[in-house]
């Protein structure tokens, strides 16, 4: 996982270009490791946001309790519906993270193989780009990664880079039963646009994440799928 993550981590992926962590949860929402693409003399304290250590257990949770067998959302497939007067508006506070499992442990094993989170179910809900659920070759559901460190959207474009590499290839998007997106899966839709040129926003889809800082570009944009703002 540690190897994986890094290796993506090095790639043109927009956004910053700062370290990232990786969370993975099976089915229930059990974390099974937590890892980031420090090196070995970097400081888990100082070197990376702490606080995404946290954020990307909450994407792979989200992305995992809301996709099925039928149906796979992204966080980033969250956003839109998640926002005031949005049909899924104050879904991000229904599972709220156990802020006691979150904190506890020996900051020095934070992203080590003994991660404080590992074995635990600590809840919580995202909403934007970096969580993707994990299908087996049979199309089921076996969990999910959440990534986070950089911009929402780099997370997102990280995490579908990452997910593409796991097992060899064994939870590649191709395994994805279904997705709002125009490709039928659960890519990021940018397709956010001024309504009416009031100022208003809207998603022409009504599943549309934001645009970031560095936006990920033609070259680069894994599991994104641009719309009327990029044209």
């Amino acid at each position: 996982m540690k190897s994986t993550i890094s290796s993506v981590v090095s790639l043109d992926n927009g956004g910053l270009g700062f370290p990232m962590w990786l969370t993975l949860v099976d089915g229930s929402g059990t974390i099974c490791n937590v890892t980031n693409s420090l090196s070995a003399s970097q400081d888990v304290t100082a070197d990376i946001w702490l606080g995404s250590r946290n954020i990307s257990a909450q994407k792979a949770n989200a992305a995992n309790a809301f996709s099925t067998g039928d149906l796979a959302l992204s966080t980033a497939n969250l956003y839109t519906a998640t926002q005031p007067s949005g049909s899924l508006y104050g879904l991000q506070a229904s599972n709220p993270i156990d802020a006691t499992l979150s904190y506890s442990g020996n900051p020095l094993k934070f992203g080590a193989k003994n991660d404080p989170l590992k074995g635990k179910r600590i809840g919580g809900i995202n909403v934007f780009g970096g969580g993707l659920a994990l299908y087996n070759s049979a199309k089921q559901k076996v969990g999910a990664i959440g990534v986070s460190g950089d911009t929402s959207c780099t997370d997102h474009v990280v995490a579908w880079k990452v997910r593409e590499l796991l097992a060899g290839g064994a939870f590649a998007v191709k395994n994805v039963p279904a997705g709002v997106s125009p490709g039928n899966n659960d890519a990021m839709i940018q397709d956010i646009v001024n309504d009416k040129g009031i100022g208003n926003q809207a998603s022409i889809s009504g599943f549309g994440h934001p645009t970031c800082i560095n936006n990920p570009g033609p070259g680069v944009n894994a599991g994104s799928i641009y719309g009327p703002a990029q044209q």
